[in-house]
């Protein structure tokens, strides 16, 4: 069943609201640069279990377009990568944007794999 425009509307949001609300409080927990990395690859895992999951699209609105969707933070990457390479130089910087992708990239990789292998 495909969602109507209204209703995909308010499940991204919803899911959306959730995302953010969840970074913050990992925000809370984690500080500094490494509260990025950690939603980076958390919210990645979950996308890759989401998109692994046999579930329907109004749930992959929700989970994986709302919630991991706010939930993940590329713009917070972006600036931690530049604030770095300002801070402590480009090599530092690139340390940290590699990194970065590597984590979020193996945990996707690895929530789906978890998924697939659980439901097949």
């Amino acid at each position: 069943m495909t969602a109507s425009p209204l209703l995909a509307t308010a499940l991204v949001g919803v899911g959306g609201a959730l995302g953010a609300v969840s970074r913050h409080a990992v925000g809370i927990r984690v500080e500094g640069r490494r509260s990025v990395l950690v939603v980076n690859a958390l919210g990645s895992f979950a996308l890759g279990a989401v998109s692994a999951a046999p579930i329907g699209s109004t749930a992959a609105l929700l989970l994986g377009v709302g919630f991991c969707g706010a939930f993940t933070t590329f713009s917070s990457f972006a600036v931690g990568t530049v604030r770095a390479a300002s801070e402590t130089g480009v090599r530092a910087a690139a340390t940290v944007a590699v990194s970065n992708l590597a984590a979020a990239l193996a945990a996707f990789l690895l929530g789906s794999l978890l998924v697939a292998e659980s439901v097949g």
